[in-house]
């Protein structure tokens, strides 16, 4: 039986891959970047320090491959599909959000004593790079492409993304919606991997997204990050809204998630090689024929 083949090997290296990420995040990173950057920094600087650090050791303990061959090797066809992930992300958000606003559902109001702070977007839009970026390498990094190299592509991408959807449930003001999405959402990031075979893709969709929703004064996953001075007040039910946990726990952003599938299905993604989950190129030995009797 091959190696990526046995089951209890794979267990194993997908156990000791969680292991390493909760350890370093946990006990080395996380108390370390708390301290140097605060909360909001700190965290999801610590999420992109231990996920890095644990797709490197792994690939250096199990395949001798540089963390690169995950799909993070810059190019041309990296950056057009990072440049259709992004405004994926943002269209999709803005068609969330901006219906109802037009339609009355939702209306921006100013947020008690606060003031607009522009100058926080670039600050807000790097810490939300480096927490889409961390979370993209940590459940579609080599543990998901152990998987799909092992059991095969949609078999590795729905459990995925149910361990991705649970991991959000403890967001303040999760909901059952909340987190019925994120599951979709993992679906999405994972089928942008077998689309581009790359890490660009996934993490523009997930960056475009967070980037926008704090952009109307909504809530991301449950976090409140206000820059703009203005909030979201809908008059519309907790169904539409999604309430305190913000649009992702809403009904238009289901219906979305459909859309932003159909999107990445039909956008022109640049498919890379991925020495993890494309198999090796056969090497078949051809031996001469046996000469004719004359």
């Amino acid at each position: 039986m091959s190696m990526r083949k046995d089951p209890l090997r794979i267990a194993i290296r997908i156990a000791v891959y969680a292991v390493l990420y909760f350890a370093a995040a946990a006990l080395v990173f996380g108390p370390v970047m708390l301290w140097v950057g605060g909360y909001l920094f700190g965290i999801t600087a610590a999420g992109l320090l231990a996920a890095l650090f644990t797709n490197w050791l792994s690939l250096r303990i199990y395949e001798d491959r540089h963390i690169l061959d995950l799909g993070l090797r810059w190019n041309r066809s990296s950056g057009g599909n990072v440049a259709l992930g992004v405004a994926g992300g943002i269209l999709a958000a803005c068609l969330v959000v901006a219906p109802p606003l037009v339609a009355g559902a939702a209306h921006l109001v100013p947020t008690p004593a606060s003031h607009p702070s522009f100058s926080a977007i670039p600050y807000l839009a790097c810490v939300l790079a480096i927490g889409a970026s961390g979370e993209e390498l940590l459940f579609r990094g080599y543990g998901f492409q152990l998987l799909i190299a092992s059991i095969g592509e949609w078999t590795a991408v729905l459990p995925v993304a149910v361990v991705f959807g649970l991991a959000h449930g403890g967001n303040p003001n999760a909901s059952w919606l909340g987190v019925a999405n994120t599951v979709g959402f993992g679906v999405l990031f994972g089928y942008a991997y077998l689309r581009s075979r790359d890490l660009w893709l996934p993490i523009g969709l997930h960056f475009g997204w967070n980037l926008t929703l704090p952009l109307f004064g909504a809530n991301v996953s449950g976090l409140r990050m206000n820059v703009t001075g203005h909030e979201i007040a809908w008059t519309a039910g907790k169904l539409w809204s999604g309430g305190d946990y913000g649009p992702e726990a809403s009904v238009l952003t289901s219906g979305v998630l459909v859309l932003l599938i159909l999107y990445v299905w039909k956008a022109p993604v640049r498919r890379q090689f991925s020495p993890l989950t494309d198999p090796p190129a056969e090497n078949a030995v051809c031996e001469p024929s046996p000469s004719l009797p004359s």
